[in-house]
C-alpha cells in the first residue's frame, strides 16, 4: 500500500502555522482593499490613466475590490494548504502508533 506521508512532523506543524497566520493577514487585506483603506493606495495596481477618465472614483473603487478578491483567493488557497498540512501531522501521529 502507497504511503501519503510526504512531510515529517515538524515540517507538517510548521505548515499548519504558516497557513493559520496567511488566512488571517490576507483575509484582513481582503477587507481592507474592500473598504477602499487609504492607506493602501500603492498596493493597487494604479495607472495615471486612471487618473483621466470621466469618474476616475469608480475605476480606482473597482482596482482596489479587485484586490481585494486576489487576496480572499489567496486566503482560500492558504486554507487548502493548511488542510494538507493538518493531513500530514495525522497521518504522522498515526504512523507513530503503528506495529511492523
Amino acid at each position: 500500500m502507497s504511503s501519503l506521508l510526504c512531510c515529517g512532523p515538524k515540517l507538517a506543524a510548521c505548515g499548519i502555522v504558516l497557513s493559520i497566520w496567511g488566512v488571517i493577514m490576507l483575509v484582513l487585506l481582503g477587507i481592507f482593499f474592500n473598504v477602499h483603506s487609504a492607506v493602501l493606495i500603492e498596493d493597487v495596481p494604479l495607472t495615471p490613466a486612471d487618473f483621466e477618465d470621466d469618474h476616475p472614483p469608480e475605476k480606482i473603487y473597482r482596482l482596489y475590490e479587485q484586490v481585494s478578491y486576489n487576496c480572499f483567493i489567496a486566503a482560500g488557497i492558504y486554507v487548502v494548504l493548511g488542510g494538507f498540512s493538518f493531513c500530514q501531522v495525522r497521518l504522522n501521529k498515526r504512523k507513530e502508533y503503528m506495529v511492523r
